[in-house]
């Protein structure tokens, strides 16, 4: 697989350079938990975790309490959040329905009720004949129909109540389940819903005896361009490479960030000439867009990426054919970068997983 060796070791200990500079400049205590706070802040891959601890700092004369970090914490990085929030959704349906539940059975308990004053009115019908005995007995039966339309009426409305809240708590439910699998810089998949759906998509084109495809990508030369420019102008390209891919795939084709600056895109039903189209347009429109950095309005030139092309073969896993399509990526860096190349052709060596240089 991908091995950026002492590249990658530079680059995070940057940022965990950035992180106990941070600890030290605001003369917080250095725990695990402010560590992964200011990391998080220092890789720019969570840019409302950023947002919410610069809003903190402007707001409080550049210092952040310890119940400002717990939040920060809680609310972007707490292993817990989504687990409770899941739990939060599932225990307001749970009261939802219970008070659903008591409404129907005070409505049966009045339909009950009414089907014995009918009966009631039915024996008094058949021992009465004066008019005046008559009249009380109709009475009676319109007061009782009155309270059940009554009845009727608010359970109508609870329902119809409860029906929105439900159905805003299943909104709010699925929120919290794309949050869990989506990546929060680029907002493409993550790389547990990749892993998952490439699992899935193998199961249903091995059952359908149908081709599956897999792209690799990687952003040429990332490291000395986010060592240059700073991780935030890092960061846009790599929003640059999602939305490039965002735009050339359709249906069922999912787009992932597999890691770092490293994509991946799974293409079901679609064949090996398909998928390389497909990756080489992706590496077009990433080459046309010329970046600039926003504070300065500096033009920074282009970006290029490599890709690698697998298709499925017989026997495969998933492990199988993404080390296919890594292979397939590392031999496009190899023979210049900027270029798409596939399992068949002539610069792809038959050897596993070789040393790659971003």
């Amino acid at each position: 697989m991908t091995d950026h060796g002492g590249d990658e070791h530079k680059r995070t200990m940057a940022f965990a350079e950035i992180a106990l500079g941070q600890i030290k400049a605001l003369n917080q205590p250095a725990t695990p938990r402010n560590y992964e706070i200011w990391y998080a802040y220092a890789t720019g891959y969570n840019p409302s975790l950023n947002q919410m601890t610069n809003e903190k700092l402007a707001t409080n004369s550049g210092k952040l309490s310890e119940v400002d970090m717990q939040h920060i914490y809680e609310t972007y990085l707490s292993p817990t959040r989504i687990g409770e929030r899941i739990d939060d959704v599932g225990s307001r349906v749970k009261d939802e329905i219970e008070q659903v539940m008591a409404m129907v059975d005070a409505a049966v308990g009045s339909a009950t009720s009414y089907s014995e004053s009918l009966a009631g009115v039915t024996q008094q019908l058949g021992g009465e004949a004066d008019r005046e005995g008559l009249r009380a007995i109709v009475e009676s039966l319109v007061k009782t129909t009155k309270d059940m339309e009554q009845a009727n009426q608010k359970l109508e409305a609870r329902l119809s109540a409860s029906k929105q809240e439900i159905n805003q708590l299943q909104e709010n439910l699925e929120v919290v389940r794309s949050e869990s699998l989506t990546d929060p810089l680029t907002s493409l998949a993550n790389r547990k819903f990749f892993d998952s759906s490439l699992n899935e998509n193998l199961a249903e084109a091995i059952a359908k005896n149908e081709p599956l495809s897999l792209l690799m990508t990687d952003v040429d030369h990332f490291k000395k361009f986010n060592d240059t420019y700073g991780h935030l102008t890092g960061d846009q390209v790599l929003r640059l490479v999602a939305m490039a891919m965002k735009q050339n795939i359709k249906g069922k084709d999912v787009a992932a960030r597999y890691g770092g600056e490293e994509f991946a895109v799974i293409l079901p039903n679609t064949m090996l000439r398909s998928a390389l189209t497909v990756g080489d347009h992706v590496r077009q429109a990433v080459m046309a867009k010329e970046l600039m950095k926003r504070s300065t309005g500096e033009h920074l030139g282009r970006v290029t990426i490599s890709v690698g092309v697998a298709t499925l073969r017989q026997g495969d896993n998933a492990q199988a054919l993404i080390g296919r399509a890594d292979a397939c990526l590392y031999a496009a860096k190899r023979a210049g970068r900027n270029r798409v190349l596939c399992e068949t052709d002539p610069e792809v060596a038959p050897v596993a997983s070789p040393a790659k240089t971003a």
